[in-house]
């Protein structure tokens, strides 16, 4: 009975426009196998994508990838990466009885839940992507972090994928040593591109473990074109992606679905999908609004802010930034005061908002970089910046839950995507 009282509720919170990972809730205090009995029979098992930075992308990149092998791929399309929003994602796809077409399941899961998820559903693979300072109000400390991770790690049972360059990542092999691993990694060029956590904060003592060798190493980046290498063979791509961070994720999702087909991969197919995947909703996306562009670029901590910075130039755009603290974006924003905003001081910014608008506006100002207009609400805040900014390419960086109030007051004057 759990399953027809589950897609009852998720029909009816969907026309009373409620939470998408609501009907998940309720599934699961009912019914709490109902993960385990839907996944366990997935002819290339259960993926699990995890780490502080990256999920949302990654996954996306390699659903896409796996599709384009031929695959049917479930995933958690919401971008709600608690338990319950997988839940909530498998009462959509499954029939009457519980049951789901699929080939593999692809599931972005934030770091402790996922804890939670593989003592339920212990995964096949899992992908481990990076351990950086985020929301520690919520996890405690950095080495927190880690642990979860190396949970994760612990319970899977097939490959565990790593990233090469955290080092807090790479160490997680020593604590599975009968586990499969298999790396991505950087050539050696690009390691100040993509600093770990330690380098970030100008820390000394901990260093990638660059002997490892790496089934897929990111080579060379040059805008939106990439080179990887895989088998010893280089093959460059141009992405639709945008943002350095997006293009290092594609290196741990093709490694990721390599792992996945194993012999049946195909790399011309592969490829040509990662050149098609664009932007997950809020990640670089970008729309349009009288006429010009308007992009969207999430951020959470220093190292994303500072990558997004690096990322989008300026000039020529008009610049908003959007800054919450509710619990989904995390309450401590000390972390702004570890991102360089040099980048924003010729162009200014236009418009500072969010419920943590006078913070930002503080620290721009230790910056020299000129703020025109501050507005706690994001909805009046959107609309000014929009008008004042008439015949510009505009940008928002913006942190989560303001990210989804600005979608949902876009979505009522542009083409927003839909996501459900």
């Amino acid at each position: 009975m759990s399953v027809p009282l589950g897609k009852a509720v998720r029909a009816a919170s969907r026309l009373r426009g409620g939470g998408s990972a609501f009907p998940g809730l309720v599934v699961e205090r009912i019914d709490p196998g109902f993960m385990a009995r839907a996944l366990r029979n997935l002819p290339r098992g259960v993926v699990v994508v995890s780490g502080t930075n990256g999920k949302t992308t990654t996954t996306k990149m390699v659903v896409e990838l796996l599709q384009g092998q031929g695959l049917k791929v479930f995933t958690n399309r919401t971008g709600s990466n608690f338990t319950r929003g997988v839940a909530a994602a498998l009462l959509g796809e499954v029939d009457w009885r519980g049951r789901l077409d699929a080939d593999v399941a692809v599931l972005e899961l934030d770091e402790a839940h996922a804890v939670h998820f593989v003592n339920l559903v212990p995964p096949t693979h899992c992908l481990l992507l990076n351990v950086l300072r985020d929301q520690l109000d919520r996890f405690g400390e950095i080495d927190k972090t880690t642990r979860l991770l190396e949970q994760i790690a612990r319970k899977t049972t097939g490959t565990v994928v790593l990233n090469r360059e955290d080092p807090r990542v790479a160490s997680i092999a020593s604590a599975i040593p009968r586990t499969a691993i298999t790396y991505f990694g950087l050539d050696e060029s690009l390691r100040g591109t993509f600093p770990s956590d330690d380098e970030l904060r100008g820390a000394t003592g901990t260093a990638p473990a660059s002997d490892l060798p790496a089934d897929v190493v990111l080579e060379t980046v040059d805008g939106n074109t990439a080179s990887f290498t895989m088998d010893g063979e280089t093959s460059t791509v141009n992405l639709s992606l945008r943002g350095v961070y997006n293009i290092f994720n594609a290196a741990a999702a093709l490694a990721m679905a390599r792992v996945i087909m194993g012999g049946d991969v195909r790399r011309a197919p592969l490829l040509a999908s990662l050149a098609a995947v664009e932007p997950a909703f809020g990640r670089g996306e970008s729309l349009v609004v009288d006429g010009q562009p308007l992009e969207l670029v999430l951020v959470k901590n220093p190292s994303g802010f500072r990558l997004g910075l690096k990322s989008f130039d300026a000039a020529g755009y008009a610049t908003m930034i959007a800054i919450n603290d509710n619990y989904a974006d995390g309450r401590d924003m000390s972390w702004l005061w570890d991102v360089d905003f040099d980048s924003l001081k010729d162009g200014g910014v236009d418009m500072v908002s969010g419920v943590r608008a006078y913070d930002m506006a503080l620290r721009l100002k230790y910056d020299d970089v000129p703020a025109r207009a501050v507005d706690t609400d994001t909805g009046p805040a959107l609309r000014t910046f929009i008008r004042s900014a008439q015949g510009r390419p505009k940008r928002i960086f913006c942190t989560y839950t303001a990210m989804l109030a600005i979608r949902r007051d876009l979505s009522r004057i542009t083409d927003v995507k839909v996501v459900s």
